[in-house]
């Protein structure tokens, strides 16, 4: 598997909730591991790769003790925002890796991937932002659309780290050796 899909799996594991119960099927420690992994992959003069590894083992460890329901829910009970404060690890994360992801792309003149990258950086930083105007200034009319938008980021950032994750430049082994193809037949696609 190559390191961004193990990633994109892994963030797939993370918004997908699948109810046993009282309990998340799908739990998102599992997610994060899955994002580990895909990370680990990467080559090691990936930039900041030390620091996505931190972000998303960080992530990972927040959320072993939410997947336990009296646990998310005495926490929810507690204060909003600390709910949100819990989320910030994982949105650091992802907004770095598309950061990261995008630099690469543009360095690799895959301009169109690049562009969209840079989207979900700036979409992740809204969504990491919006709870402050919800939470803290009262502007309750914003936590639908907040709400909403948080989802859509994730599949948004899903969708293209998987529509990325053959290119040599995130990561993926050049194929120019094993099928004639020259290296610049690995930033073709979305």
């Amino acid at each position: 598997m190559k390191p961004l899909q193990s990633v994109a799996m892994g963030l797939l594991v993370v918004g997908l909730t699948a109810r046993f119960g009282e309990y998340d099927g799908l739990p998102d420690p599992l997610g994060w591991a899955l994002v580990l992994v895909g990370v680990a992959r990467f080559p090691a003069n990936l930039e900041r790769r030390t620091v996505l590894l931190g972000l998303a083992a960080l992530a990972g460890l927040v959320a072993v003790p939410l997947w336990v329901p009296a646990v998310a829910a005495a926490l929810e009970g507690v204060d909003a925002s600390l709910a949100w404060a819990l989320t910030l690890p994982q949105l650091g994360f992802v907004g770095l890796l598309c950061h990261v992801l995008a630099a690469r792309a543009t360095a690799a003149a895959d301009l169109p991937a690049a562009r969209r990258l840079r989207l979900a950086v700036t979409l992740t930083a809204v969504v990491a932002a919006l709870p402050v105007l919800v939470l803290g200034a009262g502007v309750e009319a914003l936590a639908t659309a907040a709400a909403a938008l948080a989802v859509l980021t994730l599949l948004f950032v899903i969708w293209q780290l998987f529509a990325c994750s053959g290119r040599t430049w995130a990561g993926a082994p050049s194929t120019a050796g094993r099928s004639g193809q020259s290296p610049a037949a690995d930033l073709s696609g979305p």
